[in-house]
């Protein structure tokens, strides 16, 4: 069993940056591959990025070259870094761990957090 726990979503302006964590339970932390997806209002939950355990990103086109996500193993936490937002980025973003090889569908994962809101005003 895992347990995610996100925070450091909030408001931020058109062009700004912000940082998300999610912090895991459990001793296998290392073993899973973590991802992050994002809901936006009326919309259905997008996959954003992925990092693998030894740290090879994969992003969703969207977001690739602003946002980047990384792990720290040791500190069983992943994070995303959104650079450059856009109005479209906001969305409530939920991390999420996978015991697969890889995935980048809601199906590939097998854990979630509760999700944390991001807001981009103009």
């Amino acid at each position: 069993q895992v347990q995610l726990v996100e925070s450091g979503g909030g408001l931020v302006q058109a062009g700004g940056s912000l940082g998300l964590s999610c912090a895991a339970s459990g001793r296998t932390f290392s073993s899973y591959i973590m991802g992050w997806f994002r809901q936006a209002p009326g919309k259905e939950r997008e996959f954003v990025a992925a990092v693998r355990w030894n740290g090879m990103p994969s992003y969703a086109n969207s977001v690739r070259g602003r946002f980047t996500i990384s792990r720290d193993n040791a500190k069983n936490t992943v994070y995303l870094q959104l650079n450059s937002l856009k109005l479209e980025d906001t969305a409530v973003y939920y991390c999420a761990a996978s015991s697969k090889l890889w995935g980048n569908q809601d199906s590939d994962y097998d854990y979630w957090g509760q999700g944390t809101q991001v807001t981009v005003s103009s």
